[in-house]
């Protein structure tokens, strides 16, 4: 009960302190031929830095989800879990009928619907990547029905959405023939990486668990490389409660890649490799955030210390020089680079190349840096040789 009634805290402390950046737009539809209320949450920074780009989240029922949604993307990002995002709401509440609806007979969207789900589309997401400094990564959210028309935008021949979030899904009773009938192998092709989160529930009618148990497997035995299916199982006594605890749970999965390396990374696929090949995992980590997120973060501190005794220990160190370089090559403002080749010329008594790198690295640090003392010692060490 304490641990709920924290969060609950939390999440109207975000409620209070996002309010004032949160634009309601009315917009105007030729598909729809209506206008229709948006909401948009820009993060904090979007003003100040005119460069960066922020991964896009579309969120369905925007009554039910976008505020959850939204503060957790805060929360997220303030523990350096995902980067901020841009996240628009949609507004259903009075035309929900119309636009998650579908065939009962053959699963397929209805007139109302398919005009809805070209507006998201060609109308929507015309508006925010005009007008909004986005970035390639697109995610879509959404709950019950509206999860379900979620997946047909898996039909689509080009791959533009990388983040399908269907929480509670209602799916309809077709959804395995729609799936076949998309050629989800399509997904190889593509130089990118993409997610499909479901969530599942014991407090679902029976019905519901299975239709949903069905498609988590189905998804699952394609076994696309680069299509993560992320099959979620809330044990919990309502729907309410599954809603509100499917999101952060998607973010955890979603933005995975964007997080420092974790133990259980390290251990999957960090571990055994030689020095050059965690050389590389880490640049291509790093490559990848800032591709799809747009975030250029440089390289986190404790990520290079993550893959040190690797690059240390293996080939007796003679890839310091290379480890040095990368670190360089993608975040030069970092001591660290010079640090490694330091130590790399170091090691082959090469002193005077050692202490140049040295130098170069700790004219880099601010002198109220904890570790510029430790750092200053390579100098005084080598200075007297």
């Amino acid at each position: 009960m304490i641990k709920k009634s924290l969060t609950l805290i939390f999440i109207l402390f975000c409620f209070w302190g996002f309010s004032q950046k949160t634009i309601q737009k009315n917009l105007e539809s030729d598909i729809l031929e209506a206008t229709r209320n948006i909401r948009i949450f820009i993060p904090e920074g979007y003003e100040k830095d005119s460069i960066k780009n922020y991964p896009l989240a579309i969120v369905f029922d925007e009554e039910d989800l976008f505020d959850i949604y939204v503060s957790n993307s805060i929360l997220f990002a303030k523990k350096d879990k995902a980067p901020k995002q841009i996240v628009v709401g949609l507004s259903m509440e009075e035309t929900r009928g119309k636009d998650i609806s579908f065939d009962i007979n053959s699963g397929k969207l209805t007139l109302s619907a398919n005009n809805f789900y070209e507006f998201v589309r060609d109308e929507v997401l015309f508006y925010m990547e005009s007008n909004f400094r986005t970035s390639p990564f697109i995610s879509l959210v959404g709950h019950g029905y509206s999860a379900n028309l979620i997946t047909h935008f898996l039909q689509e021949n080009t791959a533009f959405i990388n983040s399908f979030i269907c929480i509670n899904p209602s799916f309809s009773d077709f959804i395995g023939r729609e799936f076949a009938s998309y050629n989800l192998l399509k997904f190889r092709k593509e130089d990118n990486t993409f997610y499909f989160y479901s969530s599942n529930s014991n407090s679902f009618p029976a019905t519901k668990q299975k239709k949903i148990d069905q498609v988590q497997q189905g998804l699952s035995l394609l076994q696309i490389k680069n299509f993560n299916v992320i099959n979620d199982v809330i044990n919990t006594s309502n729907s309410v409660s599954a809603l509100g605890e499917a999101i952060p749970r998607a973010l955890t999965k979603v933005f995975e890649v964007y997080s420092g390396i974790s133990k259980e990374e390290y251990e999957k696929n960090i571990k055994e490799l030689a020095p050059l090949d965690a050389i590389s995992y880490l640049e291509n980590k790093y490559l990848e955030i800032e591709f799809l997120f747009g975030s250029n973060l440089g390289i986190r501190e404790r990520d290079i210390y993550a893959i040190e005794n690797i690059i240390i220990e293996k080939e007796n160190g003679d890839r310091l020089l290379d480890f040095g370089m990368m670190i360089l090559k993608l975040f030069p403002s970092s001591p660290l680079g010079n640090y490694y080749h330091g130590k790399y010329y170091e090691t082959g008594k090469m002193y005077k190349k050692a202490l140049k790198h040295y130098k170069i690295g700790y004219g880099k640090m601010d002198p109220s840096d904890p570790n510029a003392d430790a750092f200053y010692e390579n100098i005084l060490r080598l200075g007297g040789l």
